[in-house]
């Protein structure tokens, strides 16, 4: 809670408080306005000077002059005929409160994604005429150049290797969380985490024009091109308050004049009354309090199903989501990798993997550790020696008297062995004894338990296309959409890729009515959560940058989440929708009736504060939605 709602919230204490001490102490006359006068300048003086600026601007017609012409109105009214200023403070009170909901609700705003992305280096490193290095500004570093990238370090500018054998962590940049091995001549992209080796690479891009910087680029044009849907209220008072401030005038005007030129009694008190009776009913109190208590209640519900929506107008658009496109390293698999096949040759599974944990058992290769968590008992007798990691092949080691190889097929090939291929898709980890081939290890990343039930409920949901988007191999990739089922994947992609397929799916989406979410968790989908419809980010382990980057946070990881999500925001909009046609219908046949004379101030305040009482308790219902879970839980 920021300082401003905390200012705003102790308003609405100290308003209450003393309106409820106020209706214990006797007063009247001029005593008695001046106690109430009080707390309805505490509760209200800001909208007071809102509607007064709006005015000096020539922009006068919104909710905030409305709110002070029929709250000043009962004022006026009350000390024309009962003294009765409870109306007024009340009024005010009510749609303070409503927005406070709403400032609240929305509050927790994204901040700058760019000043959470830390994929472009401060600086690059370039050998001087001693052979020593020197930290230069990259946007320095001209094309041709050649930098030093060194181990813990990030590339800053795209380039080809030109000495130097390593392994770079590129889960930033392409989502795949599995390191990759480059050599001389491979070429490499900024943002790319140096594992191991130390690289030469000479320059192909400005530092501007590289992959790091595009990505942030990309993230603030996503961002600023994101259209920001208004809020309803105040759409309906541009159209509302001058309608009823104008009829509020004709009534207290035209009729007496009317009766004077038929010289009849103008009866100015009498029309007086009805024009303010008029404006007492039109006040929207119940579209201002129960519109942003409705989202707030649904925002509500979906935090206690471990979903975060940053503000209403999110949650309206995910109600209109047909389109759902997916990553799938992180957001449909666990992101995690893990030992599915081991297929022998002479030795049986578990030797084979027996070996493979011991030369993998001082490395901390994602590989490695997934092979010695398949084989956890792998610290026995065996006397493990001259362990050696081969850069971009595998580690060979010497366990009892054998030299034991495990890694690629490069590895194989540079040996001499005969490998054999494997018709399972993910990486294979060969694994040869004293230069014979003894068999391979198929590692891949494994699905999360909720990923086929998620795609399941969306189609139940109405859902009418699920996509999936990867950096990952094609093999890779449609293995993982045929098991879930998926209508449509695309991989092969980096961030700018992504973006481009979204905005082609946005564009075909545009003659439609529904919308399209993206649901990613890493840094490289921050650019594509920002472009999409609506950005839902995994918030367990998804990056920071692209939790702030999203619109809707997943705090446990669960893809099914996504459909309850859905289910809640819908709902939402339905009791939305059905509180203001009802606040609408109620106020036209009260202002008709007040108009004509039939209405007494029962029924303005049937149509102000009863109809508002009614439409909140319909606003609650939004807190309750029910809990479904896939199955298995």
């Amino acid at each position: 809670m920021n300082a401003k709602q905390k200012q705003n919230l102790i308003r609405i204490a100290i308003t209450t408080l003393i309106m409820t001490a106020l209706y214990f102490i006797p007063a009247e006359g001029v005593f008695r306005f001046t106690l109430y006068i009080i707390p309805y300048f505490i509760i209200g003086h800001d909208i007071l000077l809102k509607a007064a600026k709006g005015i000096k601007n020539r922009q006068p017609f919104d909710e905030n002059l409305l709110m002070a012409v029929a709250t000043l109105g009962a004022i006026v009214l009350a000390l024309y005929r009962s003294g009765d200023y409870v109306e007024a403070i009340a009024v005010m009170l009510f749609y303070q409160v409503g927005e406070w909901f709403q400032s609240y609700a929305v509050g927790k705003s994204r901040k700058d994604i760019a000043d959470l992305m830390d994929i472009a280096p401060d600086y690059a490193n370039i050998e001087d005429d001693q052979g020593q290095l020197e930290q230069v500004d990259p946007d320095e570093v001209e094309i041709g150049s050649v930098i030093v990238v060194k181990p813990g370090e990030r590339v800053p500018i795209d380039g080809i290797v030109v000495e130097g054998n390593s392994t770079l962590n590129t889960a930033a940049l392409t989502g795949e969380s599995l390191p990759r091995d480059v050599a001389e001549q491979d070429e490499i992209i900024s943002g790319s985490i140096n594992l191991s080796g130390v690289l030469k690479v000479r320059t192909t891009k400005e530092f501007g024009e590289s992959t790091a910087s595009k990505i942030l680029e990309l993230i603030e044009d996503a961002s600023s091109r994101k259209s920001k849907s208004e809020e309803f209220i105040t759409r309906f008072a541009r159209v509302y308050t001058p309608i009823v401030v104008y009829a509020a005038i004709a009534l207290a005007v035209i009729p007496p004049v009317v009766l004077t030129a038929m010289n009849s009694d103008p009866m100015w008190g009498e029309w007086f009354y009805r024009a303010l009776t008029f404006l007492i009913i039109s006040c929207p109190c119940a579209l201002v309090i129960s519109i942003p208590l409705s989202f707030f209640a649904g925002l509500g519900a979906a935090s206690r199903h471990g979903v975060l929506v940053k503000g209403s107008n999110y949650m309206e658009t995910l109600s209109e989501v047909g389109t759902v496109v997916f990553d799938k390293t992180g957001t449909l698999t666990k992101g995690t990798f893990s030992v599915v096949a081991i297929h022998p040759e002479k030795l049986d599974q578990n030797q084979l993997l027996h070996m493979a944990a011991h030369v993998e058992r001082y490395s901390s290769h994602p590989i490695a550790l997934s092979l010695l968590e398949a084989y956890p008992d792998e610290h026995d007798d065996c006397r493990i020696e001259q362990t050696e990691e081969i850069a971009g092949r595998g580690i060979k080691a010497l366990i009892n008297g054998d030299t034991v190889y495990v890694g690629n097929s490069r590895m194989m090939e540079d040996l001499g062995i005969q490998w054999k291929p494997c018709e399972h898709s993910g990486t294979i980890v060969h694994v040869a004894i004293n230069g014979e081939y003894e068999g391979h290890i198929v590692v891949s990343d494994t699905l999360k338990p909720h990923s086929k039930e998620a795609i399941k409920a969306l189609r139940a949901q109405g859902i009418k296309e699920t996509v999936m988007l990867t950096g990952d191999t094609r093999a890779v990739a449609e293995k993982v959409a045929g098991e879930l089922g998926l209508n449509r994947v695309i991989s092969d992609l980096l961030p700018q890729d992504k973006v481009r397929e979204v905005e082609k799916l946005l564009e075909k989406n545009s003659t439609k009515k529904y919308r399209l979410a993206f649901v990613g968790d890493g840094i490289n989908d921050a650019p594509v959560l920002s472009r999409a419809d609506i950005g839902i980010a995994m918030g367990a382990m998804g990056s920071d940058a692209a939790i702030e980057a999203a619109d809707v946070v997943l705090m446990d990881d669960d893809p099914y989440k996504i459909a309850t999500a859905i289910r809640i925001s819908r709902k939402c909009l339905r009791i939305v929708k059905q509180n203001i046609w009802f606040a609408i219908g109620v106020k036209v046949l009260v202002l008709l009736a007040g108009a004509i004379g039939f209405a007494s101030m029962w029924a303005a305040i049937f149509a102000d504060v009863g109809v508002a009482v009614l439409a909140i308790l319909n606003s609650m219902r939004c807190m309750y939605v029910k809990s479904e879970r896939p199955q298995g839980l």
